[in-house]
């Protein structure tokens, strides 16, 4: 015959003890949480597809007859294809009486430059999220331990027993507020760690094939085979 045991401090019972406070410091952790993997998710397959992205640089714009057929090659959404468009377009619209004041080598310098910025940008987007909740989540987590014990010892206090199943049971059931924050703030620092070394690799690969857009477009220079 199996025995079933009910567990009267677990997280279920803080759930239905607790305050609105303890309410609250629940909630935000969860929202942390799921905030987190949504992050490391979508960054994860964003990252991938910059990856083949990069990828197909070298085989469609660097095996192109030109600059404007390389840039057509590639998919719309490619971050490779925006600094090559960026930088095309510089190009062919040097003119203006102000940005005529500008010679063209600075004027396509700047555009692609810009351009590796925005994507440099959009790759750090959610990261921002990443280090606030793996630098906060412990620490609000041990704000609802904090708030959990003062109010199982005031407990105690007023009902005047403070025999070792009054005073562990309540004290255990608050530190499963630290057990959770700490929970929460491991994935979102190795997901930060990971993906910010992820975003220096593609990055490199931004800039460089900026640099080397540039040269075409300014020096003349035959496509190299850097990507």
């Amino acid at each position: 015959m199996e025995i079933t045991v009910t567990n009267p401090y677990g997280l279920e019972a803080l759930w239905n003890g607790g305050d609105f406070v303890t309410h609250g410091t629940l909630i935000a952790l969860v929202i942390m949480s799921l905030g987190t993997w949504y992050i490391l998710i979508t960054k994860l397959i964003e990252q991938s597809k910059a990856m083949k992205q990069s990828a197909e640089v070298r085989e469609l714009f660097w095996s192109a007859a030109s600059v404007a057929a390389g840039t057509q090659a590639l998919s719309e959404e490619s971050p490779f294809r925006f600094i090559a468009e960026s930088g095309l377009s510089a190009n062919a619209h040097h003119e203006g009486k102000l940005i005529e004041a500008i010679d063209r080598h600075t004027w396509v310098t700047m555009s692609i430059q810009r351009a590796v910025d925005l994507v440099a940008g959009r790759m750090q987007n959610g990261l921002t999220f990443l280090a606030t909740v793996s630098s906060t989540a412990p620490f609000v987590g041990l704000f609802g331990t904090v708030w959990g014990i003062y109010h199982a010892l005031t407990a105690i206090g007023i009902a005047g027993q403070a025999s070792i199943d009054k005073v562990a049971g309540p004290v255990g059931e608050a530190l499963i507020m630290t057990a959770i924050g700490l929970a929460v703030a491991v994935p979102a620092v190795l997901g930060y760690n990971w993906l910010v070394r992820r975003n220096k690799t593609i990055l490199e690969r931004v800039r460089s094939f900026g640099a080397d857009v540039h040269s075409v477009l300014i020096a003349g220079m035959r496509p190299g085979a850097r990507d």
